[in-house]
């Protein structure tokens, strides 16, 4: 099972409820309709637990995929995802795509 992570912020001019409207639409029905992905969550960063100011992203998707390698040698160069992917990024600057893993 692969974990992987997006982290960023929205582009300048580009509203949440446009975004989120988006989110809900088209990303949630399209990767969730993958047969390798397991789950997808987009979350809204909405303030820091200590400390002033804002956080350093505006949103965290986070996604579990149990055949990473058939996800990404087939998914990521298809239709779907490309297609996705070429919204998402007109919507985003400075994505971070992280794998990540739990500490046992």
């Amino acid at each position: 099972m692969a974990n992987l992570m997006l982290i960023y912020k929205l582009k300048p001019g580009v509203s949440r409820s446009d975004f989120e409207q988006w989110v809900r639409t088209t990303d949630y029905p399209a990767m969730r309709g993958l047969k390798r992905v397991k789950s997808f969550t987009t979350f809204r960063a909405t303030g820091l637990l200590m400390g002033e100011g804002s956080p350093s992203m505006d949103y965290i998707e986070v996604f579990e995929i149990p055949d990473f390698a058939g996800f990404t040698s087939e998914d990521m160069g298809g239709a779907t995802v490309q297609n996705i992917m070429g919204q998402f990024m007109g919507f985003v600057e400075a994505p971070q795509f992280v794998l990540v893993s739990a500490v046992n």
